[in-house]
């Protein structure tokens, strides 16, 4: 299990069709319509060795729990031996089976648009805090 603590952004848009990101990065812009939180205390390079030995697996599946102001959603998607952790910013879940060195995991359950808009409010709160639990299992 990997906890990451953000905060919430002014800016967020969260209309993204097909990913949600989470960002180390203060700004954000109006192009960043995937962007749920921001300010993230790791990227996805600082993630355990083991999280991402695991994760790295294709019968891997990850789970990603967002809690802001007590609203909780959560995203499961699928590990790959193609995902490299390398950035050291952003954390990004996809629904497509694309992969970068921003990717965390594959074939998503929910992308930015797919959160409830009663969480996505609560993220555009620049004083909320965000709590991202990340989970693998085999």
């Amino acid at each position: 299990m990997e906890l990451l603590n953000a905060h919430g952004h002014k800016a967020v848009k969260a209309t993204h069709k097909t990913t949600f990101e989470i960002t180390k990065e203060e700004r954000l812009t109006s192009r960043g319509d995937c962007v749920i939180a921001v300010g993230a205390d790791r990227g996805l390079s600082e993630l355990s060795a083991e999280f991402t030995r695991l994760a790295s697996r294709e019968d891997a599946t990850i789970t990603v729990m967002i809690e802001a102001c007590g609203i909780v959603e959560t995203a499961i998607g699928r590990g790959s031996p193609f995902l490299t952790f390398e950035d050291e910013n952003d954390i990004v879940a996809r629904k497509s089976s694309f992969t970068c060195g921003r990717t965390l995991m594959i074939k998503s359950s929910k992308a930015a648009a797919d959160l409830s808009r009663r969480l996505v409010k609560r993220l555009r709160d620049p004083g909320a805090a965000v709590k991202v639990v990340l989970t693998v299992q085999l």
